[in-house]
């Protein structure tokens, strides 16, 4: 059974997931702390609850959401997997924080292994399936887990709103076409966790989002 467990870094603030199940193997998905607190809250909760973590998952590579992927290559080992598009943001991770007169505490950490549209990933029992849906950044991918009926949505959906598509490489029209196309055929008690905000489902969104009735 899949188990959750869900944090809030750095002044935006990012949603970080920790996905694991009864095999104690564990996925973390958007390594966004900022502090050492936050290193410590993440990794006292791995440390407490027995769990080895087996891969790092980038939804996009945004710097909010990546910040501290050089934290978890340095204590686990483990440098992330990401859609290849999303690549030229690494190179000016510190810009983009920058911009926000944010100064981040780790060099950038470069993609490690790469991921498309179809591909699996697997820790443990979990099956987490990569869907691309650009248009936040031409990279941006949402991991499914079909037997949980979850998915892991990053800045491509929210609660009743979409991600902004007014940054570099980002596509409004691009984006709300992935999203029907790709999203809104999945089952409506699918729960979405987002990248930032609360959680919400596919049948809600379908009902109440301004953006895609």
């Amino acid at each position: 059974m899949m188990k959750i467990k869900q944090f809030e870094f750095n002044p935006f603030p990012v949603n970080c997931y920790l996905v694991f199940d009864d095999t104690k193997q564990a996925a973390l998905i958007d390594a966004g702390m900022w502090t050492e607190k936050e290193e410590e809250e993440l990794a006292r909760y791995i440390e407490q609850h027995d769990l080895t973590l087996s891969c790092l998952l980038n939804t996009h590579m945004h710097f909010d959401h990546c910040m501290d992927n050089a934290f978890i290559f340095q204590k686990y080992g483990l440098r992330t997997t990401a859609h290849t598009r999303d690549e030229f943001f690494v190179q000016n991770i510190a810009l983009q924080a920058a911009q926000f007169n944010i100064k981040l505490r780790r060099d950038p950490q470069e993609i490690g292994s790469y991921i498309n549209e179809g591909d699996e990933i697997h820790f443990g029992n979990t099956t987490l399936k990569a869907l691309h849906v650009p248009g936040h950044s031409p990279g941006s991918i949402v991991y499914y887990c079909e037997k949980e009926a979850v998915i892991f949505s990053g800045d491509v959906i929210f609660k009743r709103s979409v991600g902004r598509a007014d940054l570099p490489g980002g596509d409004f029209h691009t984006l709300i076409k992935g999203i029907k196309e790709k999203l809104l055929p999945l089952p409506d008690e699918t729960v979405i966790y987002p990248g930032h905000g609360p959680k919400t489902t596919i049948g809600e969104e379908k009902r109440y989002n301004m953006y895609l009735i």
